[in-house]
């Protein structure tokens, strides 16, 4: 594949990102020792902010945007890696400061690669994608801290959004009682169909409160909204309860105090899923393909192409997008 098809985001000197689909060649491609032809992408929020003048994703341009990938190897320098094999990549530097994954073709350092874990196919594994990998490692490190089933209720915050919407999925598979917060009160039938036992309003877990501390009411929390919504499960948690922050959608800013911390031995467990050694990558990629796989992926997920991956960007957002989108390149 000399020449490919990519989806291009580049900033002008306007101010502007220009964006849309261009004819690469392999050339274009940054080093690495590993190329990919990719079979699947997906459509993440990091992706849209990636567009965008002042998204504070894009750290050169031109950039192909796309912040995880799955494909086949066709070409290998690195001698642990053969052309045919089928792997997964994402996090690291995809996406924002080399070309990721809207694109025919990748090229990546190989110690990036985590192989296709058996059970899953490409396009189950950018079902999941950076959102599940995300919401799969905040739930590992609440249950390393002591988390089970049985215990009472774990909030998902953001619960429509992609990581959200996995995360309640992976919960209510693994028999937790889970509580599901939204601001889109039209998708309560659909949280409840993944298992969600209880769907809130988002006004309620993100409304302001002179109170340091409220009524205890959650055994654990992942959290992809931040902000005002991270204060309000601060101070709901229960005695030696933890929650996993996963994302910012609702402000970087935290108002709060110690007292969650030092009167109910709470735990604030930042989850960085960009930098994850890769060992440990590796592990959690195949939990998802085992007991944190979630069983309704397929009611997750919608598709989209290239040509219609601006649309999804939009979207996304818009906020007006649930569960996940898959990008078809060649699957």
């Amino acid at each position: 594949m000399e020449r490919f098809r990519a989806y291009v985001a580049e900033q002008a000197e306007d101010g502007k990102v220009r964006r849309g689909l261009r004819e690469l060649s392999a050339a274009d491609l940054p080093g690495g020792e590993v190329t990919v032809r990719v079979t699947w992408s997906s459509v993440n929020y990091k992706d849209a902010l990636a567009t965008l003048a002042g998204g504070g994703v894009a750290r050169t341009s031109p950039l192909v945007p796309g912040i995880d990938l799955a494909g086949e190897v066709v070409a290998s320098q690195a001698p642990e890696v053969a052309p045919g094999d089928q792997v997964v990549v994402h996090g690291y530097e995809l996406g924002a400061a080399r070309h990721g994954g809207f694109a025919e073709l990748a090229r990546v350092p190989a110690d990036w690669l985590v192989p296709l874990p058996d059970g899953l196919s490409a396009r189950d594994a950018m079902a999941i994608g950076t959102a599940g990998y995300t919401a799969g490692l905040g739930i590992q490190l609440l249950e390393q801290r002591g988390l089970a089933p049985g215990q009472g209720p774990v909030l998902v915050t953001g619960a429509s959004g992609g990581l959200g919407s996995l995360a309640v999925d992976m919960l209510a598979g693994r028999g937790y009682e889970v509580a599901a917060s939204t601001g889109r009160a039209e998708q309560a039938g659909w949280l409840r169909g993944l298992g969600a036992a209880e769907v809130l309003d988002r006004a309620e877990t993100s409304a302001p409160q002179a109170k340091p501390l409220e009524r205890q009411r959650w055994a654990g929390a992942v959290d992809a909204v931040g902000g005002a919504t991270l204060a309000y499960v601060l101070r709901t948690l229960r005695i030696g309860a933890g929650v996993a922050a996963t994302g910012n959608t609702g402000g970087v800013e935290l108002a709060t105090t110690v007292l969650p911390f030092i009167l109910r031995g709470v735990a604030l467990l930042g989850v960085d899923s960009a930098n994850t050694p890769i060992e440990a990558r590796r592990a959690v990629w195949r939990r998802l393909a085992g007991d944190l796989r979630p069983p309704h992926l397929a009611e997750l997920t919608s598709e989209t192409d290239l040509d219609g991956l601006e649309d999804v960007l939009d979207a996304i957002k818009a906020g007006q997008v649930r569960g996940r989108t898959v990008v078809r390149l060649g699957g």
